[in-house]
């Protein structure tokens, strides 16, 4: 009995452990599962619709189709800026088998890949996800497309597409108006971001960068479209899942003729500056012109390194709008704004004479008529026909300083016209407070006078002068300058008039503005403009203008042939046409051109003649090296991009 007694104490002290071990590794068990459990019941349960749309993302990729962009044509329907198709050699990235660098080496065999091109896939590598085709070379040839298409299986992953890029038809003609496409920049990307449009341009390549294209944008570019495709663990395309396709973007008619452009610019032949007509009733730009120009087809697809340089470098600075950019002394066109001011203010009237003795003194300092010569006993509308310097000294400060800006500022000087363009100049109109402001200096009487001549601190945009022009053809009726006149649907063809209403009206005594309109038709009938304007069979109302860009000694003599050409005088005039039914008006300016009337009241010239009684009134010339567009098939191919979503 004790031995069996002893046995039984020794068996169960041996279960004893084995149990706690047992329980432990079960409580291990069940810890474990709970765990198992609970993450199964989070993954499932809490993030589970997170986890299926991650996995939805993974079986799909969606990619970006573009849409054509909007045409520009002008107010007759010349086109101006359409879409042409050419081919493109492109790399798609999730279909390529060898590393891409010799992938690349290997298609130089066969195709032309310049440093530039590959340059340029990296930039859209980044942009572009891996299942868009990417293009390493744009506006291949039917030949290099030949060649390419023959040797294809050899290269994995790359293929030749047709793709929409824009052309120019008419080449340089009117560049500054139309402006360019480009690369999408990362300044683009930020102000895109800012917008709130950033998402709009997945996949684009190309941006409006100044001009129209860059103003109305948001007009211009298309509503992009997307295919979603379903793919493989491995990243490969299975089939499409759904297609989106994309909206053109809208067209664009504008106010400008072309013919009275060409003429414009063919008449500045050889010289640097700016034309700009409007018509007054409207404020409606009919031409636009900042000589020189450059071709804007170079732009779309990655302008070459040598055009960039040029563009750049160049003295004669091609790329500067110097018709709403630059900022000149007006000269003497600021006059009959001045005569106006000096009117309305009651400084001075009509039938006041004043002896232009050829000098104008104020203390110690003699400001002269440019001259030279005494000009006698004169009233206000024979200083406008006759040009008079003293005339024009006396009345600054008769009027004053600020009474010159309160009056000059409702024309716009020195402001923002609200032209319909981005980067518009604001310009400088003085007063105390510019003056003191700018060089910490008071405002001295002796700075007045020359005020009174469109010199001294004045700098105006021409497109301001134009603008102030137009609304003393309209007797002060405000119309703001504009270049779009309609916006039309591509595919339902229903057109949207751009029509801004009256700006304001300046408040004008009707026989004042009728002294200073007999004043200026005065200039073109007996005054210094007589002999451009002499046997024409309308009536115009003008004013020639000469800005010194050097300043000379009192005592000195102005003396172009012993001055650089760059310290020239610039040559400028204003005019409108009829002068009492205006139906055009002008603004031009010949930088370092010397005398108004011989450089720049003869362009006006040309410009009226076209414009009232058809002369000039010639074909347009065939563009240079881009070929025509034909209309109406680029109307049905916008049409046919633009489909309901399936």
């Amino acid at each position: 009995m004790a031995i069996e007694s002893l046995a039984f104490k020794e068996e169960d002290q041996d279960i004893g452990p084995f149990r706690r071990r047992l329980m432990f590794a079960w409580g291990l068990v069940v810890l474990c599962l709970s765990i198992l459990v609970l993450r199964l019941g989070w993954l499932q349960i809490i993030q589970g619709d997170r986890y299926v749309q991650r996995a939805e993302a993974n079986r799909t990729v969606t990619t970006t189709n573009r849409g054509s962009r909007g045409l520009i044509f002008d107010r007759n329907g010349t086109l101006l800026a359409a879409n042409q198709l050419s081919w493109s050699l492109e790399i798609t990235l999730d279909q390529t088998a060898e590393p891409l660098d010799q992938l690349i080496d290997r298609l130089s065999e066969v195709v032309t890949i310049t440093p530039a091109n590959r340059r340029q896939f990296r930039r859209l590598r980044e942009d572009l996800n891996r299942y868009d085709g990417i293009p390493i070379r744009s506006d291949l040839t039917e030949e290099e497309v030949s060649v390419f298409l023959g040797q294809r299986w050899r290269f994995r992953g790359v293929d030749v597409n047709q793709r929409e890029h824009r052309i120019y038809p008419l080449g340089a003609l009117g560049s500054h108006i139309l402006g360019y496409v480009g690369s999408i920049s990362q300044g683009d990307k930020k102000r895109l971001e800012k917008e709130g449009t950033l998402e709009l341009y997945t996949g684009e390549r190309e941006i409006g960068k100044v001009g129209i294209e860059r103003s109305y944008e948001h007009v211009l570019h298309s509503t992009p479209g997307h295919e979603t495709l379903e793919v493989t663990a491995g990243g490969r395309s299975v089939r499409t899942l759904d297609i989106v396709a994309p909206k053109p973007g809208q067209n664009l008619r504008l106010t400008v003729d072309m013919n009275l452009q060409r003429v414009a610019e063919a008449a500045m032949e050889g010289k640097t500056g700016a034309v700009i007509a409007i018509e007054p009733k409207t404020g409606g730009i009919l031409a636009f012109a900042s000589l020189p120009t450059y071709d804007p087809n170079l732009f779309p697809g990655g302008i070459d390194p040598e055009s960039w340089n040029y563009l750049n470098t160049s003295p004669e600075k091609p790329l500067l709008n110097r018709a709403m950019r630059g900022l000149y002394p007006i000269g003497s066109t600021y006059k009959p704004f001045m005569a106006l001011a000096g009117l309305e203010t009651g400084a001075v009237t009509a039938d006041y004479m004043l002896n232009d003795t050829g000098v104008f003194q104020v203390g110690n300092h003699r400001f002269r008529d440019v001259t030279g010569s005494p000009k006698g006993m004169l009233n206000l509308r024979k200083s406008i026909a006759i040009s008079s310097d003293i005339y024009y000294y006396w009345l600054a400060t008769q009027i004053g300083v600020d009474g010159i800006y309160n009056f000059m500022k409702q024309w716009k000087f020195g402001q923002k016209t609200g032209i319909d363009l981005v980067g518009e100049q604001t310009g400088i109109l003085p007063n105390r407070e510019w003056k003191e402001k700018r060089y910490k200096q008071p405002w001295y009487v002796g700075d007045t006078p020359s005020l009174g001549i469109g010199q001294g601190y004045n700098a105006f945009t021409l497109l301001q002068l134009a603008h102030a022009t137009a609304t003393l053809a309209n007797r002060g009726v405000i119309m703001t300058p504009h270049l779009v006149s309609k916006i039309e649907d591509p595919v339902t063809g229903e057109e949207t008039e751009v029509n801004p209403e009256p700006a304001g009206k300046i408040p004008l005594k009707d026989r004042n503005i009728d002294v200073v309109i007999a004043g200026m038709t005065d200039v073109t009938r007996i005054g210094t403009a007589r002999s451009v304007f002499r046997g024409t069979p309308y009536s115009v109302a003008g004013k020639t203008g000469t800005a010194q860009v050097v300043s000379i000694a009192q005592d000195a003599k102005y003396d172009a042939k012993k001055l650089r050409r760059e310290l020239h005088d610039h040559a400028l005039f204003i005019a409108f046409a009829p002068s009492r039914n205006p139906r055009i008006a002008v603004a031009i300016l010949v930088e370092n051109g010397g005398f108004g009337a011989s450089a720049a009241a003869p362009v006006a010239r040309e410009m009226m003649d076209y414009w009232l009684t058809g002369e000039n009134r010639l074909e347009l010339p065939p563009p240079k090296g881009v070929p025509l567009i034909d209309m109406k098939a680029q109307r049905q191919r916008a049409g046919r991009s633009g489909g309901n979503e399936r």
